[in-house]
Order: structure tokens, then C-alpha cells, then sequence
């Protein structure tokens, strides 16, 4: 139950704010917006505060915002054309559209930030810390722990992580002391013998190994470091998004078939359940990827969404005439039909995939596997 709350109000964030986007730049605009809507219809009831009608609707997600004059046939047949969607500049459409993108990469950025405020901005130090060992290794036979600092390989104090890897694989197949710093112990010597031949994706000892560092900054620094922090890790997830999106893309053009690692709703909800329980922050670092993913997938430049919108403004803008209603309209029809089927597609993926949800790993740091 407490999954199926929380996967409903991240889904309700998500939607609200990229809507809250279009309805604060129509305002802007002076473009009359007819309602805006939390949930989806039918109403439960609604209250016209100047032009604007504000509802709540029965459908306990989300939110819409209905803009006067979409339809461009219709605009010009009312008194109120020049307040009408479609009687705006290309300037202001664009704006108005792309806005609600603007609005779910802020919220990201937001979450990201609320995250790196409590936990820590990553700073890369000369530190060579354990952050995972795998089972049965040399490390994990030697006693070495998660989150043990090593200062020493031999006689040799460790300056950085390659120096480490260096000074480790030059002891392959002999045994080398470690010296370590465990927290709340102190300082322990090990001893370990680094294989020759690990096994495919472990290293010599099968430890991962980091140089980054959680920390805090005084806190008049906190805000802005954790802004910087927030920023960058939104446009790297963006990056990253958009790379898988375009992968998809081109194998379901291709070869007609949908990649096993992306998810559609069942999947989603099944991460959230995996970290409904995890506590805040967690609940707050998924947030805001999918807030990144639903800005990168409505501005790609596909019918019915955002950017399948700035293609007809382009249009426009190049052939200096107004696209016919009727087309577009059908044309967006049809891309709706388009992403509903992808979206059966990737549920029923999703089913064929239900073995369970690993933790969710969001944070861009530097680690080797070694």
C-alpha cells in the first residue's frame, strides 16, 4: 500500500509541475487558459477564480491545463482571438510549450539538490577507499571491509587510486600486508595475495575501490554547492536518458523488438516500491530521474508530444504559413496511438521481466573495479 501511495504522488509531482510549467507561460503570454486541473476527469467539482476554472478530478494523478485556442479553427471564429493559443507569436507558443520540460528539469535539479544538501557533496580526494567486495575474493578472505581506507601497499604509502592499482598489480600472486584505516578501530595491518587471473569484472583483490568523499561544507556553502551538485547530475542522468531513448528507438525501428532493461509504468512502480521503504532521500533521487526522463522523452520530436508540437512551430517558422489544423491534428492522433502501443509494448516487457528490483544506484561517482 505505502508503494502504491508513493508511485502515485511522484506521478502526481511529475505531471503537476510540467503542467504548472504550460499554465504559468500561457499566463505570461496573456494566452487565456480555460482550466487547470489536478487529477484527470471526470471533475469532482471546480471553481472559476477570474477566467481560469481550478477542478479537481476523480482520477487521483497528475493534472492538465486546458489552453484557449488550441485548435486553431476555433480561435478564429471567437471575440477572443488575439488571446488564443495559436494567435501568439512562434516566440510564445515555443516558450509556452517548452516550459513545462523547463519545470520537470528544475524539480530534478530540486531533488538532486535536497539529496546532496543531507548526505554530502562528493569530492574527489587521494584517499583509496573500499566501497564493495565481492564474495569469495582475496579482500573479502583477508578481512578487509566495506568503507576501509588503505594507506599503505607494503612499505609503500598509497598517494591516489592508480597508484594503488599499480603498486597491488605488481604484487599478483604474492602475498602483500595492507595497511588500513577501519572506522570506530583504528589502523589494521592485513595481508592479501592478488590473484593473477581474476575472474571477468573483478579485479586482483575483487574490491571496489573510490576516491570520492561525502562532505559537508559550512552551511551558508551547502545551497549553492548542492545546486552545482544538482545541476550537473541532472544534465548527466539527461545525457544518459536520452542515449538509452535513442537506443530503443533504433531497435524497435530496427529489429522490431524492445530492449530488456526500459521499463514502462509496471516497471517504475516496481522501483518505487524498492525504495518507498529506503526513506526520503531515496524516494527524492527517483524523483527526480524520472523527472529528468518525462522532460527528455516530451521534448523528443514525436507527435502528441511537447517536441512534436515545436516541429509544426518549425514549420511555420520555415515555410512562413500555418500548418492545416486537420493535419495536425490527425498527425498527433496518430503519434498518441503510436506511444499508447510502445507503452502496452513495455508493460507486457515488463511483466515477462518481474524477478525482482535492485537498489537504485543514482548517484555519477568515479569507482574501479579492482
Amino acid at each position: 500500500m505505502l508503494s502504491l501511495f508513493v508511485f502515485l504522488i511522484i506521478l502526481s509531482i511529475l505531471v503537476l509541475v510540467h503542467e504548472l510549467g504550460h499554465f504559468l507561460m500561457a499566463k505570461k503570454a496573456g494566452i487565456k487558459v480555460e482550466e487547470f486541473g489536478l487529477g484527470y476527469p471526470p471533475r469532482i467539482f471546480g471553481k472559476k477564480i477570474g477566467e481560469t476554472i481550478y477542478s479537481l478530478n476523480w482520477i487521483p494523478f497528475g493534472g492538465f491545463v486546458r489552453l484557449y485556442g488550441e485548435e486553431l479553427q476555433a480561435a478564429k471564429k471567437s471575440k477572443l482571438a488575439k488571446r488564443a493559443f495559436w494567435a501568439k507569436s512562434k516566440k510564445a507558443r515555443t516558450a509556452v510549450i517548452t516550459a513545462g520540460v523547463v519545470g520537470n528539469f528544475f524539480l530534478a535539479v530540486v531533488c538532486f539538490s535536497a539529496v546532496y544538501s543531507a548526505s554530502g557533496i562528493p569530492t574527489i580526494t587521494n584517499q583509496v577507499k573500499i566501497v564493495g567486495i565481492a564474495k569469495n575474493s582475496p579482500a573479502a578472505k583477508a578481512g578487509l571491509r566495506q568503507g576501509d581506507i588503505v594507506l599503505a601497499v607494503g612499505r609503500q604509502p598509497v598517494e591516489n587510486l592508480k597508484h594503488f592499482i599499480k603498486l597491488v598489480g605488481a604484487k599478483k600472486g604474492r602475498p602483500v600486508k595492507l595497511l588500513v584505516k577501519r572506522q570506530n578501530t583504528g589502523v589494521l595491518t592485513l595481508f592479501v595475495t592478488p590473484r593473477k587471473n581474476p575472474p571477468q569484472g573483478e579485479g586482483a583483490l575483487g574490491v571496489v575501490i573510490s576516491s570520492m568523499e561525502m562532505k559537508k561544507y559550512p552551511f551558508w556553502q551547502m545551497p549553492f554547492r548542492s545546486a552545482v551538485e544538482g545541476f550537473k547530475e541532472a544534465i548527466g542522468w539527461g545525457m544518459l536518458i536520452f542515449n538509452s531513448l535513442t537506443k530503443m528507438l533504433a531497435n524497435l525501428a530496427m529489429k522490431g523488438i524492445v530492449p530488456k532493461d526500459v521499463s514502462g509504468p509496471l516497471g517504475i512502480f516496481q522501483v518505487t516500491a524498492g525504495v518507498a521503504h529506503q526513506g526520503i532521500l531515496a524516494i527524492l533521487q527517483l524523483m527526480g530521474v524520472l523527472s529528468v526522463n518525462l522532460a527528455i522523452l516530451n521534448i523528443l520530436p514525436f507527435p502528441a508530444l511537447d517536441g512534436g508540437r515545436l516541429v509544426f512551430i518549425a514549420y511555420e517558422a520555415i515555410t512562413r504559413r500555418r500548418p492545416r489544423p486537420s493535419i495536425e491534428h490527425w498527425v498527433n492522433l496518430a503519434g498518441m496511438a503510436i506511444l499508447l502501443s510502445l507503452i502496452i509494448l513495455v508493460t507486457v516487457n515488463d511483466i515477462e521481466r518481474l524477478v525482482g528490483v535492485s537498489a537504485l544506484s543514482a548517484r555519477f561517482r568515479a569507482f574501479w573495479p579492482f
